[in-house]
């Protein structure tokens, strides 16, 4: 391999992001606007500050986020029966036509990105990536669970 795994998955990741983008910027959204809802989508009812360190946002950046989307009509804000100060999240009813849009497009751009590649090669390129996920999770799970540790 001529360069460096790290570097090459990044790079790959730049030009998924770089095509997403042209491509939702058609529909009027943004791949971070995105991603909160793809979120949000999979976690209805979760809190700002949840959202943010799911998406390891800072809660000011998802905050402003999260005003565009409400002002469009796709998010809204409903009192968190638990917890007076906090808001949960929910996507409205208007969001579902747009997530159903940009999912076939993710689809689609990732069938683009992996054409050429026979099944059993997919099948193992997937494998592959989800052990380095495993991994990487762990080492990061063991590196948290060591700062509370010594910051407890």
């Amino acid at each position: 391999m001529s360069d460096n795994l790290g570097f090459v998955i990044s790079d790959i990741t730049r030009l998924i992001r770089r095509t997403f983008d042209q491509r939702a910027k058609e529909i009027g959204i943004t791949r971070p606007q995105w991603r909160v809802l793809t979120m949000l989508n999979r976690h209805q009812g979760a809190k700002q500050s949840e959202l943010a360190e799911m998406l390891e946002l800072d809660a000011m950046t998802l905050c402003r986020m999260i005003d565009r989307l409400q002002s469009g009509g796709l998010i809204e804000r409903r009192p968190d029966p638990q917890d007076r100060r906090a808001w949960q999240l929910y996507l409205t009813d208007e969001a579902t036509p747009l997530i159903n849009r940009l999912r076939p497009m993710g689809e689609a751009l990732l069938q683009e990105a992996i054409r050429g590649i026979d099944k059993p090669d997919q099948e193992l390129l997937q494998n592959l990536l989800d052990q380095i996920y495993a991994n990487l999770s762990a080492l990061d799970a063991a590196e948290q669970n060591e700062r509370r540790g010594t910051n407890g």
